[in-house]
């Protein structure tokens, strides 16, 4: 499995060969200082970043590739595992080895991807969902949707401002594929990560070009502030200084890294909610004091039914990470990745078709 380093990075140990070695060839070519290949630099802000290998003082040969932690700035971290392209077995596998690989899903050259896992956060019950390989596996091409879909549901609602700087963030990946023909890559995957929490960012009114960019009307809250809120939940805490934060707390990866639980208990002492409906071109506001226990009981289904029908952030403002992971089937090409490519095509459609339906 996955490790984490006490320096914050992650630790994930070195295949036997020839996958290790090959892997860690690659994160050396991609990371090379001295690495002037356009094509190189610029797949770097798809990946994990790469700090070398590393061993253990008691176990010198255990070598590990020490890689960003992509989930370490979520609070709870939905994450999910996509396997891309039509073919999970690379040019030089032995014909067991092809055979193997296809029985596992026989789907895979028509769909082009497959959902290897997924950890969702449910604001709900407070709660993670784990699906593991079997159930991305179930998944055919007419349910491929719906189940990709229960990976953006927080409990309460679709979050479409995630999907939609998903398919942003995919597009850009693809992006480069369509630029490049010296790497093809086999059983590689897509790492997909969001907040799942509830959470408000606060800005000061005095910055004039973001309140107008918003449209907030002056006084909207109290000392100057301003919540922005996307298509979910905000849950605030208002501090005795009156200041406003939001409520968070340390979540566990299974799928990218072995998170300690650190959950900080603070007080709350009430709910501040403001609305601002700029379809009507009008403020409805609402205040109200609500104790940390009313929280798990029938108030948040309530308040959902205010927020689910408010208008949708800019895309850019969902925390959202896409990266391209697992490297140990990737080989010199001369041609497009044309196996990659209809995976990407593919997800982006379903994707899509989640955000419009």
């Amino acid at each position: 499995g996955i490790l984490q380093h006490p320096d914050g990075t992650v630790l994930k140990q070195l295949q036997p060969p020839p996958r290790g070695p090959r892997e860690q060839e690659f994160y050396n070519k991609v990371y090379d200082s001295d690495c002037c290949d356009r094509i190189l630099l610029e797949l770097r802000e798809y990946l994990p970043k790469y700090f070398g290998v590393w061993s253990p003082p008691t176990a010198p040969n255990d070598i590990y590739l020490k890689l960003e932690d992509v989930t370490r700035k979520f609070n709870k971290p939905c994450i999910m595992d996509v396997k891309i392209g039509q073919k999970s077995y690379d040019p030089y596998a032995s014909a067991e080895k092809i055979q193997q690989q296809v029985s596992k899903y026989p789907l895979m050259e028509e769909i082009g991807f497959l959902v290897l896992g997924m950890r969702v956060y449910h604001v709900s019950s407070d709660s993670y969902e784990t699906q593991n390989q079997h159930y991305g596996r179930s998944l055919t091409k007419e349910t491929v949707k719906d189940g990709i879909s229960k990976f953006f549901h927080s409990g309460y609602c679709l979050r479409k401002d995630v999907i939609a700087a998903s398919i942003q963030k995919v597009e850009k990946i693809l992006e480069w594929f369509e630029g490049q023909t010296q790497l093809n890559f086999y059983a590689s995957s897509l790492l997909f990560v969001y907040e799942g929490s509830c959470q408000a960012t606060t800005v000061r009114l005095s910055d004039v070009t973001l309140a107008e960019k918003r449209r907030v009307p002056k006084g909207l809250l109290s000392g100057g502030d301003v919540l922005e809120y996307n298509n979910n939940i905000h849950v605030i805490n208002s501090t005795e200084n009156g200041k406003i934060e939001a409520s968070v707390g340390k979540g566990l990866s299974k799928f990218y890294a072995l998170h300690k639980k650190s959950c900080s208990k603070r007080h709350h002492s009430q709910l501040s909610l403001k609305v601002e409906n700029s379809e009507q071109d009008n403020v409805w506001k609402s205040s109200t004091c609500i104790t940390q226990e009313h929280l798990n009981g029938n108030v948040l289904p309530q308040l959902e039914k205010v927020f689910y029908h408010m208008p949708a952030e800019p895309k850019e403002s969902a925390k959202v990470e896409v990266r391209m992971i697992d490297f140990a089937h990737v080989f010199p090409s001369n041609t497009k990745d044309e196996g990659y490519i209809y995976g990407l095509k593919n997800l982006i459609t379903v994707l899509q078709n989640i955000l419009d339906n």
